[in-house]
């Protein structure tokens, strides 16, 4: 018996292949502004096309394996390319990092976490999770984004918003050591509050498809690998083009950031809002949450390994207007999360928060 490939498999699985054949047509190359589009699309495809074979391994690894596959998967693309538009140096490439982490943390923990608990109660009218593991992973996303982007503000060794390298290293250092902690809790100790709950019967978990065969998950592990890749080369060609879009509109040069977490984080928003529809937010808000974690727990550390090759400053400090946005965030969060379940109000008051952002960062 043969089973029927969807089309959407079917172009999942051609998508990095013909991205990685349009990275070594234009490699080397300086693309004029026609190639630049079609090079624009492929990247959103192979980003696409990624997270599409990461969800494949996850669904096969199970929950919450597989919003951590997601989460990491994420964040190579996020580091990639950071580090790309990061390595000519130039106007704005000091504080990118810190734009870019920012945003990550702004766009999962109110953008995505926004429209999944609007999605979810729009259609059951009150949506379920478990307080205890949503609880621990803002946390824990508190803890990081405060020692990485919020103390380097007031530090004194260095003058602005810089960690001297003994104190980057130890930002680093922690961050992986709670991410660690995070994903030993998540995975092993106390899986049971990373587990969807179902509005039909509370405390009962929701019961998942039938996992992908081992053929077909390492196929999409392979196919995964080769759309990473494609991803940080393309990057690479196309970042001279992102950087003079931002200023012809005449936005900020930070607002490059918001760019690239938004092309990193659009699949996964796509993938959290399904769950949510499909009477799953706790799925939902692991891959937020998780991947808001990642963004900082991950990102971090590769950075400041990168600054040993990397020349000029690394500003992850935020600013006063950044810092108010964090704080509000993590306040409004932890309200929404300790009950264990949401409204659309909830919902609409994560998606303000989300606009504020993108408000004040187009017009700060």
């Amino acid at each position: 018996m043969t089973t029927r490939r969807s089309p959407l498999m079917v172009t999942a699985n051609v998508l990095p292949v013909f991205a990685l054949l349009a990275l070594a047509l234009t490699w080397g190359r300086k693309p004029g502004p026609f190639l630049v589009g079609v090079v624009a699309v492929v990247l959103g495809g192979a980003v696409l096309s990624a997270v599409h074979h990461a969800e494949v391994v996850a669904h096969r690894v199970g929950e919450p394996f597989g919003s951590l596959v997601l989460a990491v998967a994420v964040t190579v693309i996020e580091v990639a390319l950071i580090i790309t538009l990061m390595v000519p140096g130039g106007e704005g490439a000091s504080s990118l990092a810190r734009d870019t982490v920012f945003a990550a943390v702004m766009i999962t923990l109110n953008g995505i976490v926004g429209l999944c608990l609007l999605a979810g109660s729009l259609r059951f009218g009150e949506t379920l999770f478990n307080a205890e593991g949503s609880g621990a992973a803002l946390a824990t996303v508190a803890s990081l984004a405060g020692l990485s982007l919020v103390l380097p503000t007031f530090t004194t060794s260095r003058p602005g918003p810089e960690f001297s390298p003994g104190q980057l290293a130890f930002a680093a250092a922690s961050s992986l050591v709670l991410y660690a902690s995070f994903v030993a809790v998540q995975t092993v100790r106390h899986r049971d509050f990373f587990l969807p709950v179902t509005t039909a019967e509370p405390g009962i978990r929701a019961e998942h498809a039938a996992p992908p065969t081992l053929r077909a998950t390492l196929t999409s592990l392979g196919l995964l690998l080769a759309a990473l890749v494609a991803v940080v080369g393309l990057a690479k060609v196309e970042s001279p083009a992102i950087e003079s879009g931002v200023r012809a509109v005449g936005f900020p040069l930070s607002f490059v950031g918001v760019v690239i977490a938004l092309l990193v984080l659009a699949p996964e928003t796509l993938s959290a809002v399904r769950a949510a529809r499909r009477d799953q937010l706790q799925i939902s808000l692991n891959l937020a949450l998780g991947s808001a974690m990642a963004s900082i727990g991950l990102t971090i550390p590769a950075i400041a390994v990168a600054m040993i090759w990397l020349d000029g400053p690394l500003l992850l400090g935020l600013g006063a207007t950044q810092t108010v946005l964090l704080t509000l965030t993590v306040v409004v969060g932890t309200l929404t999360l300790v009950p264990g379940r949401a409204t659309r109000l909830q919902g609409m008051v994560h998606l303000v928060l989300f606009g504020a952002f993108v408000f004040l960062s187009i017009n700060p």
